[in-house]
């Protein structure tokens, strides 16, 4: 709908290219999509070329920033190579080009990170964030929760069409009920005994000389650490609001429950 390919039955979409509401103009967006969206018989310059020249980049310019950014991408090589004959990172790292190379205002990226080694991930992440900076608005989907945290400054998770959390990292963590917590000891005497008897702890596990638990917000804190101190030689402890990843299983989980 964003793209113009399908309507909506229900409400509108609107783009502020120029600080107001206005239509959709296609030139002024890249789209990566999920699956590949290349020609696989045609050369990776020409299609480069081609596809930002649909966007209206002029060919000699087109293929100008096309060999720079398959310098930045380490397939200057492979310029005159068939897209098929290129691995799927390979041909994710061309669609990409494709997708920025046009200079567009909004980039929606579906699943970039696919296909992607560790290094090529980091890569892609850097590049994202340079956009985020040149003042481009990225829109990216993505199930990785570690590389939402990482790069989105702003959040709208979906469970089976409906919205279930949205905001900024910060937000999202606020509202969230527990904090994960990380207890460091020495010569126990209780602890165990004392954490499972908790209404407010759950997922209380003990390895070695470490306990690990969640613990709702509305715990005293002092009374608490009180309580920890006089059962155990506290080495240390670490109490942090949970990752994304820990919200989207207890939200998601929580809900496939029900």
């Amino acid at each position: 709908m964003i793209l113009g390919i399908l309507a909506p039955n229900a409400g509108k979409i609107q783009f502020y290219f120029s600080g107001s509401p206005g239509p959709l103009d296609k030139k002024r967006i890249g789209y990566l999509p999920e699956e590949r969206g290349l020609y696989d018989d045609a050369k990776v310059l020409d299609s480069l070329v081609y596809l930002a020249a649909l966007k209206g980049t002029a060919p000699p310019e087109g293929r100008e920033k096309a060999l720079n950014w398959l310098e930045i991408m380490n397939l200057r090589n492979y310029a005159h190579h068939k897209l098929e004959k290129l691995s799927k990172g390979m041909q994710q790292k061309v669609q990409f080009i494709a997708t920025v190379l046009h200079q567009p205002d909004l980039v929606v990226l579906d699943e970039p990170f696919s296909g992607l080694d560790p290094i090529n991930q980091d890569l892609f992440k850097e590049l994202i964030l340079q956009l985020r900076e040149a003042g481009i608005t990225v829109l990216l989907s993505a199930h990785q929760m570690n590389v939402v945290q990482e790069l989105c400054d702003r959040i709208f998770l979906i469970d089976k069409g409906t919205p279930v959390l949205s905001g900024t990292l910060e937000e999202i963590r606020d509202q969230h009920e527990e904090n994960s917590v990380e207890i460091s000891f020495s010569a126990a005497k209780g602890l165990e005994d004392y954490l499972r008897s908790l209404g407010d702890a759950r997922d209380i596990s003990i390895n070695g000389n470490t306990a690990r638990l969640k613990l709702k917000t509305a715990t005293d804190p002092n009374s608490f650490l009180a309580n920890i101190n006089s059962l155990c030689a506290l080495k240390s402890i670490k109490i942090e609001k949970p990752s994304l990843h820990e919200i989207f299983i207890d939200t998601i989980g929580r809900g496939s429950a029900q």
